[in-house]
Formats: C-alpha cells, sequence, structure tokens
C-alpha cells in the first residue's frame, strides 16, 4: 500500500516528500489516516543521527492521532471511523516477563519502535506517523477518549506517558508533595498530570521568569533551584521528584529535598551522569534514584482515559508539514510551548 509521508534521507539533508510502501494489512491490522502527529526530540535526534543509528531514509513521529479506515479479519477492539492514538512502540515478544506484565517497553528482545526499526514479521524498516497513513497491530492502537482535541491528545503518546509511568507508579497523589525539573515538553505534562492526581506540585527552575507559566499550568510553587536560601527551604520536603532535563546535569542539589524514603526518577535524560553522586546523599534517608521509561500500552490507555476524565491534553503548536524542518530549529532552541504537532492535512498540499 503505497503512502507519502516526510523524511530525512541522511543527516545533513532537510526532511522532504518522500513516497513510500506500507505493508499488506495482516487480519490483527488497523489501518488508520494519520490527523495529527507530535514532533518529539528524539524526532530531531533520529533525524540527525545524533546517536548513530538511524536508518535512512526515516520517517518520524510517534505521537500519532488518527481516524480508522480499514481493520482486519480478527481485529476486536476498534471499527472503521473510530479516533485512535499510536505511540512510540507497534510490537513487542509478548512473550517474556516484562511483555506479560505489560511493560512491553522493556521488552527483553527489544520493543519494535514505531520508526527506525525493523518489523519482526517481515524484516521491513518501521515508518512513523509523519505520513498520510499507517497499519499498526491491533495490541498497539490506543483509544482516544471523547471531547479531548486531537491535536492536544498527540504528545499524550510520548511527553504524556513519559510522565505519568513515574507519577503512577510511585503514587503521586492527595498528600504526596511532588517537584518536576525542567519545563518544557515533558515538564509542562508533568505539571498537568501530577496537579490532576491531587498531589501538591512544585517546579524546579533556573529561570524566573517562568513562574506565571508553571502556576497556570499546575504548580502550586516555584523555586528556583539557583538561589541556595530557596534550596535550603525546601530541604526533605518531597516524595517525588521527577526530573525532565534532557541533557546531562547535577542531580546532587535535588537530593537534600528528597524526604525520607524519596526518589529522584529521570525521564529525560539517559547518558552518564559525569558528577558523581553522593552516596550519602542516598543512604541518609534511603532516598533513591531511579529511571523512567515511556510506559507500556495498558498504562498508556490508563493515562489518557484519565486525562479524558480531567480534560488534560498538551500545550501544543500545530504546524503544516511543510513547516518541519523550521520547526527543528526552533527545537533546538526550546522554542515552542510547549510541543509542536502537525495537521497531516497539510500532506494533501504535495499530493495537487
Amino acid at each position: 500500500m503505497q503512502t507519502l509521508g516526510y523524511a530525512a534521507r541522511s543527516a545533513t539533508e532537510a526532511l522532504a516528500s518522500f513516497r513510500f510502501d506500507r505493508r499488506e494489512p495482516r487480519p490483527d491490522d488497523v489501518v488508520l489516516d494519520v490527523l495529527y502527529c507530535g514532533v518529539c526530540h528524539t524526532d530531531l535526534h533520529i533525524a540527525r543521527n545524533h546517536a548513530g543509528y538511524t536508518r535512512y531514509p526515516v520517517v518520524p513521529g510517534h505521537e500519532i492521532v488518527g481516524r480508522v479506515t480499514q481493520v482486519g479479519s480478527a481485529v476486536t477492539g476498534f471499527k472503521v471511523g473510530d479516533t485512535i492514538g499510536v505511540g512510540c512502540m507497534v510490537d513487542s515478544c509478548q512473550h517474556c516477563n516484562p511483555c506479560r506484565q505489560g511493560d512491553e517497553q522493556h521488552c527483553e528482545q527489544g520493543p519494535t519502535f514505531t520508526y527506525n526499526a525493523v518489523d519482526r514479521h517481515d524484516g521491513q524498516p518501521t515508518y512513523g506517523g509523519y505520513s498520510k497513513q499507517m497499519v499498526v497491530s491491533e495490541k498497539f492502537v490506543l483509544r482516544i477518549p471523547d471531547g479531548l482535541h486531537p491535536a492536544g491528545v498527540a504528545p499524550l503518546l510520548c511527553a504524556g506517558i513519559t510522565t505519568w509511568e513515574p507519577l503512577h507508579r510511585w503514587k503521586a497523589g492527595p498528600g504526596k508533595r511532588v517537584a518536576v525539573v525542567g519545563l518544557g515538553g515533558l515538564g509542562h505534562m508533568a505539571l498537568k498530570l501530577a496537579k490532576a492526581l491531587g498531589a501538591e506540585v512544585t517546579l524546579f527552575t533556573r529561570s524566573p521568569g517562568k513562574e506565571a507559566d508553571a502556576r497556570r499550568l499546575g504548580a502550586d510553587h516555584v523555586v528556583l533551584s539557583s538561589d541556595a536560601g530557596q534550596m535550603g527551604a525546601v530541604a526533605g520536603h518531597f516524595d517525588l521528584i521527577v526530573d525532565t532535563v534532557p541533557y546531562e546535569h547535577d542531580v546532587n542539589p535535588y537530593l537534600p529535598t528528597l524526604r525520607f524514603n524519596g526518589t529522584l526518577v529521570l525521564v529525560g535524560y539517559m547518558g552518564p551522569l559525569n558528577t558523581p553522586v553522593s552516596a550519602g546523599a542516598l543512604v541518609f534517608g534511603r532516598k533513591a534514584i531511579a529511571g523512567s521509561f515511556i510506559g507500556g500500552v495498558a498504562a498508556t490507555q490508563e493515562m489518557l482515559d484519565f486525562c479524558g476524565e480531567h480534560g488534560v491534553v498538551s500545550d501544543v503548536e500545530v504546524i503544516p508539514i511543510q513547516q518541519i524542518n523550521q520547526a527543528y530549529e526552533r527545537l533546538l532552541k526550546s522554542d515552542v510551548k510547549y510541543r509542536f504537532v502537525i495537521d497531516m492535512a497539510s500532506l494533501q498540499i504535495e499530493q495537487a
């Protein structure tokens, strides 16, 4: 099935129109027209081969909202016309311990990512949501609740689940004090979700100018992490810190702000922490540093249902696909509040 999308053909070329073939639908497949696709920092990193493992040509996009146009003979949970979502994964082995527990993102054989991966059944490359159509196994398709604007929903499928997972796993809610480090695509979702869960929410930031926006997004308090007095005033305060900073940074200043048994969870950065972590800051008070990586299918559906009940969506700037290269340049400057989302109807221009 031939379709149209936008692809990077090398690390140095701009993304441009690209015609390619989707697989013929299998009995358990759902075919969808893509309506909106969020733009994640991962898209930029993969397109530019920052990690050194990009398979070109690559069609990015893993924050996808679409409408069902066809279902396979074995599909039971979706029908033509349904509004659905597709996130960061489109398959996993389904039988290892993490998969059986609903943590497909930790599949021991490796999950099949929505793009820049290889389909474990036919060996063909996976292509993402910067495209007109997709074909996805029913097991990795998500129901979108009624009443939420689909453009605002799209980033929930990566930024939303990435921050929901630690909030849910460490039981953020009434009576819990939660801090968020960094206010970007992930940070703004962490604030919204923590507030909707009923926690007392604080933003750690190095930028005084972010206070008004942080409070609008759900922060009860804002602490300047560069101000020793403000940091000292919240010593031993937080049950959970969700650290969304996407680059190497020193986590030591945040550890004294944790309560007994408190945990700091890294969700934005996967590289080495070059500043040694003080073991004493962890040992005394039984504190922990943990990591969290997106979420499984069931957890993502739970998050979407919660967002439907509480009216939570991402703050987005909707763009046509023809502006994707400019959007990447703006991403590098953190010039977006707080997530770009592509209106895929703009692809019609390419077909004219």
